[in-house]
């Protein structure tokens, strides 16, 4: 696929983690803008990528086929607002953030636009995340293509045919990074107070979790429950420890928070 020029909206972690990854990939970086209030961190950009760097937002993104908005929420109003100066017909606009929907962004814009909102996980920063994505009403093949080529440098993408499933893609996989981070917090926690070293017990952990996860992927085949039980052998140590998490209702704190996720989700819509 051809290569487009792109700007990005911001300079923070998810736009570093995409830039680099379509720097490995061979994206030529003249192609590339970047902008940021910081100088600092549009200085570290031009450095690390050889990208184009700039501090006002309509100088990077009158240069552009592509914009994409990787700012915070609260934030995004204001920068759509600079943004709707500019004529956007026949560019492609891509966000990366949370709650906001997309009538909310043509009305920010003051025009009609091609939207397609993205929801990456922090694992991208690493080539192995997850992007759930939704192409609004007049996105085009081109730019659904295109989509997915900035999005998989950063790992796998999905696409939802419902803008409100990306709520749905925030609890699951937005968000998930976090609920894993804790579970393997908590185990290490847990090993240090029975005397077992904190770098031994996080190393333990995290190969724990990676190898886990890795044969969740290499067994598609296999239910998870399945693969549970696999390991499970009656009446041993592990049946043990899984009819403690049974009898404290994991299960039932896990939909609890998955289901508060969605709501939080739902409510920024409304905020923002």
């Amino acid at each position: 696929m051809s290569q487009k020029s792109v700007c990005f909206i911001g300079a923070g972690n998810m736009t570093r983690s995409i830039v680099s990854g379509l720097i490995n990939s061979g994206y030529a970086p003249k192609l590339i803008n970047v902008t940021n209030p910081s100088q600092p961190k549009l200085d570290a950009m031009a450095t690390d990528f050889g990208v184009h760097t700039f501090q006002n937002n309509l100088e990077g993104a009158k240069r552009a086929e592509i914009i994409v908005l990787s700012v915070k929420p609260q934030l995004m109003q204001q920068v759509c607002e600079q943004l709707s100066a500019l004529d956007l017909k026949g560019k492609l606009i891509m966000t990366i953030a949370a709650g906001i929907t997309a009538k909310r962004y043509s009305d920010y814009l003051k025009q009609p636009i091609k939207l397609i909102r993205t929801m990456p996980n922090t694992p991208t920063q690493i080539g192995m995340g997850l992007t759930g994505l939704f192409a609004c009403e007049g996105v085009s093949y081109e730019h659904k293509r295109l989509a997915e080529q900035l999005m998989q440098t950063g790992g796998e993408i999905i696409w939802v045919d419902k803008e409100q499933e990306l709520n749905d893609v925030i609890a699951l996989a937005g968000s998930s990074p976090a609920y894993f981070f804790l579970f393997m917090e908590a185990m290490v926690e847990s090993a240090v107070k029975k005397g077992v070293n904190e770098n031994k017990a996080r190393q333990m952990a995290q190969q724990a979790a990676l190898g886990a996860a890795e044969m969740v992927k290499h067994n598609s085949e296999i239910s998870l429950a399945q693969l549970r039980l696999n390991v499970t052998s009656k009446g041993g140590t592990t049946a043990q420890a899984i009819d403690t998490f049974e009898k404290g209702n994991l299960r039932g704190l896990v939909d609890n928070a998955m289901t508060n996720c969605i709501a939080r989700a739902e409510e920024m819509s409304e905020q923002f």
